[in-house]
């Protein structure tokens, strides 16, 4: 009995000390537009603003297809199980049974469903020269929300400008 509350002190010291290191804060992949899952290209988070001269803007379509996948449906079903129960009084064991109603609910094919597949999501790039100041750090691509892509097609090519890029590449 004594190794429940030493294993339930030693179970909180470890979740504390996980919950220590994991800290951060992370963009998800579905907040930046698109919904689909993330992409298997460079995931570096860049916070920074980056300052550069405008060379040019690509916007990527969402690409998707019809598919089908089974459709699955909630199948439940009730049973009745034999209980035991034991009492002990005195020295003495009494022995006696109930039955109990027990619903084994689990998901079950029933045919198929059409759904919208995303083959790929929705992208806004901007394209800058001399990023930050520096002449050799041409044709560098920074993929940036729709409201940033916006605001770029707007200014002229050449222009120095300052984004807030989601992440590097294309």
């Amino acid at each position: 009995m004594k190794r429940r509350p030493t294993l339930a002190g030693l179970t909180m010291l470890l979740v504390v000390a996980l919950a220590a290191c994991g800290g951060g804060t992370e963009k998800s992949a579905s907040s930046h537009g698109g919904g689909g899952s993330a992409d298997s290209q460079s995931i570096e988070q860049h916070d920074d603003k980056v300052t550069g001269v405008r060379d040019g803007v690509r916007h990527m379509s969402r690409r998707t297809t019809r598919a089908t996948r089974p459709h699955l449906v909630k199948k439940c079903a009730t049973d009745t199980r034999k209980v035991r129960h034991t009492k002990r009084s005195k020295g003495r064991t009494k022995t006696y049974y109930t039955t109990k109603k027990v619903r084994d609910c689990h998901k079950v094919r029933k045919g198929t469903e059409k759904y919208t597949r995303v083959l790929r999501a929705e992208r806004w790039c901007v394209r800058l020269d001399a990023v930050g100041g520096k002449r050799g750090a041409d044709d560098q691509w920074f993929r940036v929300n729709s409201t940033t892509y916006g605001r770029m097609q707007g200014v002229e090519d050449r222009a120095k400008v300052t984004i807030e890029p989601i992440r590097k590449g294309c």
